[in-house]
């Protein structure tokens, strides 16, 4: 008997040291499912239904099953226009975000004190800057009439200017949003990979120039390799942010839904929800959106782990 009641309280005591963490953690976890999961929830249920003006006024519901996902499934507007601007436009924004960052991180590390300092303070105020006041910034410098680029252009006789809107169409209208998000975001690469370059040992980029390795050598061999876990953190930080990107597409000009050909995924459903009140169709084009973000977030989490395991 005495036996059976030492493996008794053995057993009370491991399940108590197992549920104490949780119960610590309970009330944060419950406020993030008061905040985060019942929302995320209610999205999905609306993703299912035939949801508009007529069902918030009711407050009945219409499930048509999976008819948004296959309607969607089914647009080549989707497979044409939607995705490929989503997906190109944060693919060319992460390369683009992770180069100049690191750059801009090697370029800090050269500096000397106080150029680093007033380097850096610049930085954090363009990454300080909101995303709304820089889209409206770059609208002023690209305006067709008014703008910087079109006045500078139109002085060197290249534009005219009233017969040139670089809002209207397609590949003009990116990449202007890209040099958006990558000076928005640049920043935080740049901060990231320079004090991970802090790290490194000196006596190593110092041995390889003393064997005749050049700066790329230096760069490619022992930086990259020794602060591999900082690229691909902020690699696919950027690419989750990147495929959320809504502001800086939906506050310039025809980005609202005028000018279907420049919307991403994040818009479609915003402008199918709220300007067309197809709620559940938006909710479903929210839940593709989520569903391609897990996703990236499976793929960061594994590659994590690999980088982890390895000796």
């Amino acid at each position: 008997m005495k036996i059976r009641a030492a493996r008794a309280s053995r057993r009370a005591a491991r399940v108590r040291r197992a549920l104490h963490p949780w119960l610590l953690l309970a009330p944060a976890l419950a406020v993030l499912a008061l905040l985060l999961f019942w929302p995320l929830v209610r999205v999905v249920l609306l993703s299912f239904q035939d949801y508009g003006l007529r069902q918030i006024n009711t407050g009945e519901s219409n499930y048509t099953g999976l008819d948004n996902y296959r309607e969607i499934l089914g647009d080549s507007f989707l497979w044409t226009t939607v995705l490929p601007n989503t997906v190109v436009f944060a693919l060319t924004c992460v390369v683009l975000t992770v180069v100049v960052g690191t750059l801009v991180a090697l370029l800090l590390q050269r500096l000397g004190r106080t150029w680093r300092f007033i380097c850096s303070t610049v930085i954090m105020m363009a990454w300080a800057m909101p995303a709304v006041t820089g889209t409206y910034v770059w609208i002023w410098i690209f305006d067709p009439l008014d703008g910087v680029v079109s006045g500078g252009l139109d002085g060197l006789g290249m534009i005219e200017p009233r017969e040139t809107n670089w809002f209207t169409d397609r590949w003009s209208f990116y990449a202007i949003a890209t040099l958006n998000v990558v000076h928005h975001g640049f920043p935080f690469v740049a901060i990231t990979v320079y004090a991970a370059l802090l790290t490194i040992p000196r006596e190593l980029p110092e041995a390889a120039l003393v064997d005749g390795a050049g700066a790329w050598q230096r760069f490619w061999r022992i930086t990259v390799p020794t602060i591999r876990p900082v690229f691909m953190v902020v690699t696919i930080l950027s690419t989750i942010w990147d495929f959320k990107v809504f502001a800086q597409i939906y506050l310039m000009p025809g980005g609202a839904g005028s000018n279907p050909d420049v919307l991403n995924l994040g818009v479609w459903s915003y402008t199918q929800s709220f300007a067309r009140n197809q709620y559940g169709m938006g909710s479903a084009i929210a839940v593709l959106l989520t569903l391609l973000l897990l996703a990236i977030t499976v793929i960061y989490v594994r590659a994590l782990s690999k980088e982890k395991d390895e000796p």
